[in-house]
């Protein structure tokens, strides 16, 4: 895939480690089921399990490949390959086994990448939740302190550093008053 400029792609990868905390493996992790996703959807038809992609961490190099079972006689394409074919693959293939055969998408094209794109943003949101999660879960029923931002009749929103929080009227103390920017605990 000659369209995605690899060394962009990589320092995203590295920003976003050291910004949100987001692992650089899960993040290749997760684009390598988008590009399948997108692939097997814009691509394939029928059964549509044989497509692999396959990211190298350090090049970032993307690479899909069609994963074929090594057949005497091929009945379907999609999913077979020669045995005599596979060897030129892996000289030590046997009848059953599959082999790799890269496969050069031509025009991925929009829908592809668009596809593509939900699924990894669909990804970090999900690890975003979950650092979250694990970072605040030990605090349930502590006290925590929150900068105000904003002040409603029966709520307010506290900036809490990496979330926003909502203190809530009945956890409110009644006599205080509260003011944006002001620190509370």
């Amino acid at each position: 895939m000659k369209n995605i400029d690899v060394k962009e792609l990589i320092e995203a990868m590295d920003e976003l480690e050291k910004e949100i905390g987001i692992s650089k493996k899960y993040l290749i992790d997760s684009l390598q089921a988008a590009l399948e996703a997108a692939y097997k959807k814009n691509f394939l038809t029928g059964d549509n399990s044989n497509a692999k992609v396959d990211i190298n961490e350090a090049t970032g190099q993307i690479h899909v490949y069609s994963v074929k079972t090594a057949v005497k006689k091929v009945e379907n394409p999609l999913l077979e390959i020669s045995l005599d074919e596979a060897k030129r693959y892996n000289k030590k293939v046997k009848e059953g086994e599959t082999v790799d055969v890269e496969i050069i998408p031509k025009d991925f094209g929009r829908i592809a990448a668009q596809t593509a794109k939900q699924v990894v943003v669909q990804k970090i949101r999900e690890a975003e939740r979950d650092i979250v999660y694990t970072e605040y879960h030990d605090k349930t029923g502590e006290i925590v302190s929150g900068i105000i931002q904003k002040i409603e009749s029966k709520y307010i929103v506290l900036d809490l550093g990496k979330l926003e929080g909502v203190m809530p009227l009945k956890e409110q103390v009644p006599t205080e008053k509260y003011h944006v920017n002001d620190k509370i605990k």
